[in-house]
């Protein structure tokens, strides 16, 4: 069997192509050398995300640049209808007659559109359509690796995810780095949950997640674990410079805590309980990798700065300070600070020097 160009692509190497913007634009490039007359394209899919419900890349033959526009999940502002964006912008991009085929047998299946300067002739309206239907099989692998990609990354934070799937899938196998770690929970959740229905309690936490991972993500941190109504975040040293990953975790914290006071005043309207916090920020090393049973893995940090920064949050209630700071941390910033002096620390073999972060 002959094949273009094209279609011998799409059979041979499309589906190692790194991701479906650039196989929207490789697909354009071959179409055009096979004689398409094509000004722009699109490819609209669906995909598995806490917040996007669909992605459009939007490809320009002339520059051959890929944009991309977002489509929100419920409960978000949605840019636009599926499978809408691409159309519209396509209708804006030239004169000719927009053709759009969706690929694979499903209705919501992915959606190929194209634009050129004159309609298309049926000749090549047969053209895209052979091509929309020969981008299934690497289309259904990228969207595999998307669909992966995107679960690990929302259940262990993006860093995380890139080192899962960049390693085997196999114990001990892991890294010791440098990193700002921020902990952080709720006082008096046991009491909350007794006193509460359950979806009251997890609206609350929903909302107290909300402030903590969103000020951790801000600042470029992310959120290793949530434990209960507890948050273990990380600021990793990059580039040998603790203090930008120590301010960075001041930063958060501050913002975490003005975003909580916000959320108190709205609670109190609605006659419900203020929501009290304690979080600690230290630097230190860990093991940030896979630990677990044989076939049952974990991807985490642990280490002596772990257990310092969980049991450092524990005086938070007893100082009656909302953020304390280990003295390692301290150290590496000019992030005015109070002094609290030395604390022993449970499980911790030497006493720690504590300074709080002003609380105005």
């Amino acid at each position: 069997m002959q094949l273009s160009s094209t279609l011998a692509w799409l059979v041979d190497a499309a589906a190692e192509t790194k991701g479906a913007d650039r196989l929207l634009a490789d697909l354009g490039k071959h179409l055009v050398t096979d004689g398409l007359p094509l000004v722009a394209g699109s490819l609209t899919l669906d995909v598995p995300h806490p917040l996007i419900a669909q992605r459009t890349w939007l490809w320009r033959a002339e520059s051959g640049e890929v944009v991309e526009a977002l489509g929100f999940a419920p409960g978000a502002a949605a840019l636009a209808p599926r499978n809408d964006a691409g159309r519209r912008w396509l209708s804006a991009t030239a004169t000719g007659a927009v053709h759009e085929d969706v690929i694979g047998r499903r209705q919501d299946g992915p959606l190929l559109g194209w634009i050129g300067p004159r309609p298309f002739t049926p000749r090549e309206i047969d053209d895209l359509q052979q091509a929309a239907r020969f981008a299934a099989a690497p289309l259904a692998v990228l969207a595999a690796r998307a669909t992966l990609a995107a679960a690990l990354e929302a259940y262990l934070g993006r860093r995380s995810a890139e080192r899962v799937l960049a390693a085997p899938l196999r114990r001990d196998l892991g890294e010791t780095i440098q990193a700002a770690l921020l902990y952080a929970d709720l006082r008096d959740f046991t009491a909350l949950s007794e006193a509460n229905p359950p979806a009251a309690v997890i609206s609350a936490l929903d909302a107290w997640f909300d402030r903590i991972a969103g000020a951790v993500h801000a600042f470029g941190g992310e959120v290793l674990k949530f434990i209960g109504d507890g948050v273990l975040a990380i600021f990793p040293v990059v580039d040998d410079s603790p203090r930008r990953a120590c301010d960075a975790a001041l930063r958060a914290a501050t913002a975490a805590r003005a975003g909580m006071m916000h959320l108190d005043d709205e609670r109190r309207r609605q006659g419900l309980p203020s929501l009290s916090f304690g979080a600690a920020l230290h630097l230190g090393e860990m093991l940030w990798g896979n630990i677990g049973a044989a076939n049952r893995l974990d991807f985490t940090a642990i280490g002596s700065a772990v257990n310092l920064v969980s049991r450092l949050e524990g005086l938070c209630k007893p100082l009656g300070k909302s953020v304390l700071v280990s003295g390692a941390l301290a150290a590496e910033t000019d992030t005015r600070l109070l002094p609290l002096g030395m604390h022993p620390l449970r499980g911790i073999a030497a006493p720690c020097e504590v300074f709080a972060l002003p609380e105005s």
